[in-house]
């Protein structure tokens, strides 16, 4: 079970990623396969030049992604490599 507060109304991938146990590799591939949450370009990061994108869910993506993903087997580890989870896509 995902504990949340009722107030917070969009999480980035990070946050997602430490709810669900899903690493964030298989979080972006599961998300732009199931067309969840969104991506967004801070200012910052555009004005520099730079290529960066932060992923947002909103609570009803999490609730899906609960469902669909399955914890990874290295998440919070710092191992190199593959992960052996496999996602109900």
């Amino acid at each position: 079970m995902v504990r949340i507060k009722s107030s917070q109304k969009f999480f980035t991938d990070e946050e997602v990623s430490g709810l669900t146990g899903v690493c964030l590799e298989h979080l972006h591939a599961l998300a732009r396969t199931k067309h969840l949450g969104f991506i967004v370009i801070p200012r910052a990061a555009k004005a520099a030049g730079k290529q960066v994108e932060k992923w947002l869910f909103t609570y009803s993506d999490l609730v899906v992604l609960t469902v669909l993903g399955e914890r990874c087997q290295y998440q919070g580890k710092s191992t190199v490599g593959g992960c052996s989870a496999v996602l109900k896509i």
